[in-house]
């Protein structure tokens, strides 16, 4: 499959990004086993850091429309350096991935680094281990 759609969702996702106290927009594209798409960007308020990410709000609304399960997901932001999901973001996806889950760390340009979830997140804990 052709990545570059994915790559555009977060991206436009990226710009519709509420970030005034950071100045940092992140947006983030997933792809479902099922093959549909879903999006979100950061979302900041007053009581920083109290916002939720990009990757959070599309993994709520993939969740919200009856999906479980990460096949890509993309997260891009600005700047020179890779913009990698947070802690709490990476065990977010890794709650509705798999180890071979691609993980796609991009910057405005495109995709900068493909990691699976395994190799991001390794010996991770997870809903078997309950």
């Amino acid at each position: 499959m052709n990545q570059e759609p994915l790559f555009t969702l977060a991206y436009k996702a990226m710009q519709q990004a509420y970030s005034p106290y950071s100045n940092f927009p992140v947006g983030a594209a997933i792809q479902t086993d099922r093959g549909n798409f879903y999006t979100g960007c950061n979302v900041e308020n007053a009581a920083y850091p109290e916002g939720t990410c990009a990757e959070a709000g599309a993994i709520a609304a993939m969740v919200l429309a009856g999906e479980r399960n990460i096949k890509d997901i993309y997260v891009v932001g600005k700047g020179e350096h890779l913009v990698s999901p947070c802690g709490g973001c990476r065990q977010r996806i890794r709650e509705f991935s798999s180890a071979d889950t691609r993980v796609h760390i991009c910057g405005p340009e495109g995709v900068r680094k493909i990691l699976t979830l395994h190799e991001l997140l390794p010996f991770s804990f997870g809903p078997e281990h309950l």
